[in-house]
């Protein structure tokens, strides 16, 4: 977990310095020069790009993470990887892209009435697949490669820079609408080619290889994995835009926009986490690879702790400022509605985070077939309660819809994990974690309303519940590897502060 601590600090550091960027773009930048229609139209427009890009990859992420080991000899050689891993997203492409441009009157009838706005900008979602899939893709071999820090660096900073600059410029009339949506759509372009350049650099990749390095067995083996996994993404992916699509459709725009922003708000809470993530499921790999669950599993629980910490401390801060932010952002009593929209997801990703690598181990293991099961069921648990909820309780609605299914869901996986592969991420430290934020919440409501500035009130009440945070998270010791940091932050302190011993011997 060491390697995995360490890695995962660095691209946290490049996640929030992105994680600032995109606060000032969703949180000022929109709200102040967008129309909450137009917030929505670029949401939608994004949204609609990624879920055929995930099914156009066809598993591409997964199966790269999965089988990379199986290409790697003691030559470190990889026998003609990256060819395949090009090949997999452009039949991918192939298919969905005319499927999407066959089903188009189809798919513009669901948002005509609702969400014109959406219809005059639908074939912009064309390239943004195509570009989208590939940008995706060379991530994925660089993360394989265990080169985070760059790809993330482009992902988090590179691409929200350019967004923010985009967004600006409208907002200043230097743009038109359309202008804007085009040069939204080219960012994912560059960010693509840009990517591209970096693997290029680091490592010699060719386009040569041996068809007879993939024998029959592990091509079977190989695609059978990428069928069940897209019978999975199909289910699984859909649920993650159903909120915004269902909003789009039944309500408009005007409210997705609104909605938007409460996202990214709730967003904030698992920067963290990808890194974490994206160190670890190469890890996870190997171990399965040998059905080695017992290292496996350690890493389960270690990664689970790790999410739920950075996870619930980072939903505390928000929550315990949320009238604050509201009070900040401009146009912020069009958001202050969605409060209840901001607790509900922000449970659901905390939920998300604690359990979403058990559904890693599973997908990695021989067991991976068990994915589709439960994709199957979080779907139709989802469909079913945005049905419901989100005609009653709009907005409000779906994020409860979301934290229904969450619960739902994650529960069945991890009823699978334990299973199939005897993983259980429960330690008595999770109860610890979750003990100290209940009560660090509950301090945070004992504080008086010391100003009616946000600003000044969001940082004292952050200063103090911080303090507190850093003291009892020590004094619990929930995490080793976070004291032994602390430890050595302390020891540096102590060596710039306190004088030093000069030896007087001659």
């Amino acid at each position: 977990m060491g390697i995995i601590f360490r890695q995962s600090i660095k691209g946290t550091v490049v996640h929030w310095i992105g994680a600032i960027i995109g606060m000032v773009t969703m949180l000022y930048i929109q709200p102040k020069f967008l129309k909450t229609e137009e917030i929505g139209l670029m949401k939608v427009l994004y949204e609609s790009g990624l879920l055929i890009c995930s099914f156009a990859l066809l598993g591409t992420t997964s199966s790269t993470i999965r089988f990379f080991p199986y290409f790697k000899n003691n030559k470190n050689k990889d026998n003609g990887f990256f060819f395949y891993l090009l090949l997999l997203p452009a039949v991918g492409v192939i298919i969905f892209i005319p499927l999407v441009i066959f089903l188009k009157d189809i798919i513009i009838d669901f948002f005509a009435e609702k969400s014109a706005l959406y219809v005059e900008y639908f074939n912009w979602v064309i390239p943004l697949i195509l570009f989208l899939v590939y940008w995706i893709t060379f991530e994925t071999y660089s993360n394989v490669k265990m080169r985070i820090a760059v790809p993330k660096l482009i992902r988090e900073i590179g691409v929200r820079v350019l967004l923010l600059t985009i967004y600006v410029m409208y907002g200043f009339k230097l743009l038109t609408l359309t202008e804007m949506v085009t040069c939204t759509i080219s960012v994912y372009a560059v960010a693509m080619i840009v990517t591209f350049c970096y693997i290029r650099k680091f490592d010699s990749i060719t386009l040569k290889h041996d068809r007879k390095f993939i024998d029959k067995p592990l091509q079977n083996k190989i695609l059978k994995y990428i069928g069940f996994l897209f019978l999975a993404t199909v289910s699984g992916n859909i649920l993650n835009q159903l909120d915004i699509f269902m909003l789009a459709s039944l309500k408009g725009l005007n409210i997705t926009g609104v909605y938007t922003i409460l996202i990214y708000i709730v967003a904030m809470i698992d920067m963290p986490s990808r890194a974490i993530t994206a160190i670890s499921s190469p890890i996870a790999a190997e171990s399965l690879k040998t059905d080695n669950f017992e290292q496996a599993n350690n890493l389960y629980r270690q990664v689970s702790l790790h999410q739920l910490i950075s996870g619930s401390i980072i939903f505390m801060f928000i929550w315990i400022n949320i009238d604050n932010i509201f009070a900040i952002i401009p146009k912020g009593e069009t958001f202050a509605p969605g409060k209840w929209v901001v607790l509900f997801l922000g449970i659901a990703k905390i939920i998300t985070m604690t359990l979403n690598f058990g559904g890693v181990l599973i997908s990695y293991s021989r067991y991976y077939y068990w994915s589709l099961f439960f994709s199957f069921f979080i779907f139709a648990a989802g469909v079913a309660t945005n049905l419901l909820l989100i005609p009653i309780l709009g907005m409000t609605g779906a994020a409860l819809a979301t934290l229904t299914a969450c619960i739902l869901s994650y529960s069945v996986q991890q009823w699978i994990v334990l299973k199939k592969i005897k993983g259980n991420p429960y330690t008595i430290n999770t109860l610890k974690q979750i003990a100290l934020i209940l009560l660090l919440t509950g301090i945070n409501y004992l504080l008086p309303n010391w100003s009616h500035n946000p600003f000044i009130d969001a940082a004292y009440r952050s200063i103090i519940i911080g303090l507190l945070t850093t003291v009892l998270l020590y004094k619990f010791k929930i995490s080793a590897n976070i004291n032994t940091v602390i430890d050595k932050s302390i020891e540096k302190i102590k060596t710039y502060i306190l004088p030093k011993k000069h030896d007087n011997r001659k």
